[in-house]
């Protein structure tokens, strides 16, 4: 959960805490785990008062709602979002989730063509699950990624990406990781990327968003436009203990800006559709 400019960027916990969760979910249903968050979601927020406040101030200042009604939504977030961690070491463990795709023939079709495209992500509901679903046949998908995860999460992702046709791109201090992406597309391939986050260079696109002018990065969007290839965003929301949707939506636009205002109007859209699957609380409106 992004709650505010400085975030790390990293999944929390030790490497040790880590593994031990893996094996633990290798014999444990999910719903024992699940039980047990509900019982720690309480102490978390009555303790990281800086991820409280920032929930409390998105439901009570974007979706208006009143104050008891905006708690119970803070609570329903800090619990989904442990859901969504959970899930995604139960995948590492081995579990399986189902997965329905909304839009699945718009990314069959850009994956068979022959130019490259640009997928964004956003910090709603568990993008990683897209990896082990939107599976490329025909091409190569350069996931970016933050480079400071622990070794544990990075080996399980490459585990379970081997044979997808995935790489993983980390974000580096000499900017290679740009050069990577600029090859990927130049090549025909997908590249992967967050178009909800500020990081790196603070050069940005205000948009329509939830009510107020919010800032998105320009990087994505000028690279588009640099290299003219489709894009698409992509949302995994979580709709059961084993079940997640997955949507698919192609983004128009004739400039930066308006490309940036149709994936603003989507993302919109999923938030609306499930407001407990927002996690990224920086300060987009200033």
């Amino acid at each position: 959960m992004l709650e505010h400019d400085n975030w790390k960027g990293t999944t929390g916990g030790t490497p040790w805490m880590q593994r031990v969760m893996i094996r633990w979910f290798r014999y444990t249903p999910l719903c024992i785990p699940y039980w047990c968050m509900g019982w720690i979601v309480p102490f978390y927020m009555l303790f990281s008062h800086q991820g409280y406040l920032a929930s409390y101030r998105f439901y009570r200042q974007r979706f208006g709602m009143n104050p008891l009604k905006a708690f119970g939504y803070v609570y329903l977030n800090h619990f989904r979002f442990g859901q969504i961690i959970i899930d995604r070491f139960a995948m590492y463990a081995g579990h399986r989730f189902r997965f329905e795709v909304e839009g699945q023939e718009t990314f069959d079709r850009l994956e068979c063509d022959t130019s490259g495209f640009i997928q964004l992500s956003s910090h709603v509901g568990n993008y990683e699950l897209a990896g082990y679903s939107l599976k490329p046949e025909h091409k190569t998908f350069n996931a970016l990624v933050f480079g400071g995860e622990t070794e544990t999460v990075m080996a399980s992702r490459s585990r379970l990406f081997a044979g997808h046709g995935i790489r993983m791109v980390p974000v580096s201090k000499d900017l290679s990781h740009i050069f990577a992406l600029n090859e990927a597309l130049r090549t025909g391939n997908i590249v992967s990327m967050p178009g909800d986050r500020i990081f790196g260079s603070p050069r940005s696109i205000r948009c329509d968003f939830l009510g107020e002018k919010a800032r998105f990065p320009l990087g994505p969007f000028a690279m588009q436009r640099q290299y003219e290839v489709p894009m698409l965003a992509v949302f995994v929301m979580k709709t059961g203990i084993k079940s997640y949707k997955i949507y698919v939506r192609p983004l128009v636009g004739e400039n930066r800006e308006a490309l940036c205002q149709c994936f603003a109007t989507e993302l919109e859209t999923i938030i609306k559709k499930y407001p407990t699957q927002w996690f990224n609380f920086y300060n987009f409106w200033k």
